[in-house]
């Protein structure tokens, strides 16, 4: 048996360890959106991966169920702001950026929120930031559209104070000369 709390693994390694063009394409990424590790890389894969394969079944089956389920999937993807009027082909083109630009450590840094890419995971992680009016301590949650708007400085945080004071032109060095 194990810990009733950690079930499963939610992300599933790549079959083969040693991939040189594999390993660069997936430290671009990880660079690029700020992850901790390539395990957040490979849980993003994994529901990707799980998207895909749930339309190709649906695609293959012309029940009212397969409909239902189809119109769920793509309710869902809808939500996350992956896809709009989706299909089951737009499902199939889905890419591995479509859903790390849904994280809210990225919405983070395009909303401005952050100067950097880390600099957002930090916020979020000491939880400065909030969606929804609720303060959000995962930089993998992905957000929805309807709470996109909502991503803010928590209200207990100080650092929307420091914004908010920080001078709007760059303070110049006199060279150190007083």
């Amino acid at each position: 048996m194990g810990d009733p709390r950690r079930s499963k693994k939610r992300y599933a390694k790549p079959r083969h360890p040693w991939q040189a063009e594999r390993i660069e394409e997936e430290r671009k990424i990880v660079q690029k959106y700020g992850l901790k590790n390539k395990r957040e890389l490979w849980k993003s894969q994994t529901m990707l991966r799980n998207f895909r394969r749930q339309a190709r079944k649906l695609m293959a089956r012309e029940t009212a169920q397969a409909k239902k389920e189809e119109r769920q999937l793509l309710d869902k993807l809808e939500r996350l702001n992956l896809l709009k009027n989706p299909t089951l082909d737009d499902v199939l083109a889905l890419q591995i950026e479509d859903i790390l630009e849904r994280r809210l450590q990225t919405q983070t840094y395009k909303k401005g929120l952050a100067n950097t890419i880390r600099q957002a995971r930090q916020y979020i992680v000491h939880g400065h930031i909030s969606v929804g009016g609720s303060r959000v301590t995962s930089p993998g949650h992905l957000v929805k559209r309807d709470e996109e708007e909502t991503i803010q400085f928590s209200i207990h945080s100080n650092i929307k104070n420091l914004k908010s004071e920080q001078p709007k032109q760059p303070i110049k060095n006199d060279g150190g000369n007083k």
